[in-house]
């Protein structure tokens, strides 16, 4: 074989090699490219001091969710409660276009909503989970066939007070009107604001003036009205509004108290200088836990709302619920629907609930065991309060439509300042009323 005939072969094998090796890569499989990343808008509105624990608590059970589901990323937003609920969520409703995971108030607040068909069912995701039975009440949840969302907590709205102040002044807790016009006349003797109100956000003396109108009139009228065939122009609701202006002209809240945040009202029952403080169990954290002032909580007592007038069905009942929660989006579908249930799941799990309890002292909306060794003296006392009561009564802005909430914050916020008549206040809220009833065709 000639020189020439053998190289002539070898290149011949060299370029059959890499015909063979370029073929062969040729039909290997091209690597997949990666997973195309899962967003979620979830807001919250966790943005307040007394919130800081349960804004803790969520922001890790999201990091964790993501490093355990790297194809998905959560973008957490928070918003001042007052603009998520009555400004920007409305407006993303009519729209159609709301963050796919949000915080949400139930009852007649989320009924346009399930009308309008923009809140996603998770009546099966509860199914699936094992979950039907692991909330304490779901009944504001609940539109037809549907569960329209969840309750992240449980809540009560107990008067909290200074049971040192109070023996300090020789006072009881008051249990009737002439001993509330006793407290409150004598704690302003002695240099102390009565209630601690900071009524920026109107939605606080509000809680005031909806306890005077449960107390004369029950839960007859307010179910009438949730239900579309009742009327603010009641003899017991004139009665309470009356009464209502009375118990404002004592000046039981501080000065300029139209202008001042929760977060002053706090700090102002915190420091000594005002003897009670109408306000939720979300606060009890401010009492108790690493932030709180020592020793304090166990100076904090509560009790429920004086009597009024004479009893009626529920009149006595301490305001508390179930309202507060998440909900999700309809628009969600196919794997983000799949991820935003995912992420649904995570969060409300038994571990997470009993970090709730423990971490931020809020009462439970699921079913779990609480040692009330851990929970501090004045979680086990509203929890004793809610037992003792003859009944609960939802409060007022979560009973109310939506159109009515707005109406029913001002018209508290002019009785609170003297600037309406009883009989003003009920008309106003009756036209609104009205108009919301022809609106929806009540």
């Amino acid at each position: 074989m000639s020189r020439l005939t053998a190289l002539w072969r070898l290149g011949g094998c060299a370029v059959l090699f890499i015909c063979m090796l370029t073929i062969s890569s040729c039909t290997q499989e091209a690597p997949s490219p990666a997973a195309e990343k899962i967003k979620l808008s979830f807001r919250h509105v966790w943005t307040q001091a007394h919130n800081a624990n349960m804004l803790k608590i969520v922001t890790e059970v999201i990091k964790q969710f993501e490093l355990e589901h790297p194809n998905i990323r959560v973008d957490f937003e928070g918003l001042d409660q007052t603009v998520h609920r009555e400004h920007r969520l409305k407006s993303e409703m009519v729209t159609g276009n709301p963050p796919d995971i949000f915080v949400l108030f139930s009852g007649a607040e989320i009924e346009p909503y399930v009308r309008a068909e923009r809140l996603l069912d998770v009546t099966d995701f509860l199914r699936e989970h094992g979950m039907s039975n692991s909330f304490y009440d779901l009944s504001l949840w609940k539109f037809g066939n549907g569960i329209y969302g969840l309750p992240i907590e449980g809540f009560a709205e107990p008067v909290y007070y200074n049971k040192q102040l109070f023996a300090d002044l020789g006072l009881s807790v008051p249990t009737n009107w002439e001993q509330l016009v006793q407290v409150i006349v004598k704690l302003k003797a002695a240099d102390l604001v009565p209630f601690a109100l900071g009524n920026q956000e109107r939605w606080p003396g509000a809680m005031h003036y909806h306890y005077f109108l449960q107390r004369f009139a029950g839960s007859a009228p307010i179910e009438r009205i949730v239900k579309g065939n009742g009327s603010f122009m009641q003899a017991e609701y004139e009665q309470a509004t009356q009464r209502f202006l009375e118990f404002s002209s004592l000046k039981p809240f501080p000065s300029f108290s139209e202008t001042r945040s929760i977060a002053y009202a706090e700090q102002l029952f915190l420091d000594g200088k005002a003897g009670m403080f109408l306000n939720g169990s979300w606060e009890l954290n401010i009492f108790q836990g690493e932030q709180a002032k020592p020793g304090f909580a166990e100076n904090v007592g509560v009790f429920n709302f004086p009597v009024l007038s004479e009893p009626k069905e529920g009149s006595q009942g301490l305001a508390s619920g179930y309202t507060f929660g998440l909900g999700l989006s309809a628009n969600l579908e196919g794997e983000r629907r799949k991820a935003a249930l995912e992420l649904l799941g995570a969060i409300y799990s038994p571990d997470v609930q009993r970090r709730i309890v423990y971490e931020s002292y809020r009462l439970p909306a699921m079913k779990i065991a609480i040692d009330y060794e851990r929970t501090g003296p004045v979680f086990k006392q509203i929890v004793d309060l809610l037992e003792a009561s003859p009944a609960v009564f939802v409060p007022y802005d979560n009973a109310l439509p939506p159109a009515l909430q707005e109406p029913f914050f001002q018209v508290a916020e002019q009785l609170i300042a003297g600037s309406l008549t009883a009989g003003e206040a009920l008309q106003r809220l009756e036209l609104e009323l009205q108009r919301y009833y022809l609106l929806v065709g009540k």
